[in-house]
């Protein structure tokens, strides 16, 4: 069962509050008289590394899958689009879900390697000498 503040990332698994990190900062860019007092640049922060949400398996993978944007194990998302810090808070949880979802998900289904069937290759070659045919007859006839 979710616990309200809880995030949900794909199907059973849930990232509990007390593993996110949250950071509030000034945002740059439109804001009209509140730009200069308001916190509303959000920064979320989740320890993939020692998280208690995924087991072996599906850490392993989104460690592996998250490499390039982990720093000492920690993902981290930010969101200021936004003129509230409410909003850019939801961006944000949104957008931390979305990266998890993609990094946990299984790999794809191996291609089985196929080869075309003897009548698709007797219809090409069948194509081809139409094609060169209708090349031959365009040509200037020899003098």
């Amino acid at each position: 069962m979710n616990v309200p503040g809880d995030l949900p990332v794909h199907g059973t698994v849930v990232i509990p509050e007390s593993e996110l990190v949250w950071r509030f900062s000034r945002s740059s860019g439109p804001g009209g008289q509140g730009v200069n007092t308001t916190d509303s640049r959000v920064e979320l922060s989740y320890d993939v590394d020692r998280s208690t949400a995924l087991g072996p398996t599906l850490r392993a993978r989104a460690l592996a899958r998250l490499a390039g944007r982990l720093v000492d194990g920690v993902l981290t998302v930010s969101a200021s689009e936004h003129r509230s810090q409410l909003r850019n808070r939801e961006a944000a949880e949104r957008r931390l879900a979305e990266i998890m979802a993609q990094a946990i998900a299984p790999p794809p289904r191996r291609r089985r390697p196929t080869k075309p069937s003897r009548a698709a290759r007797a219809r090409r070659v069948e194509q081809k000498k139409r094609r060169s045919e209708t090349k031959r007859l365009r040509r200037r006839p020899p003098l």
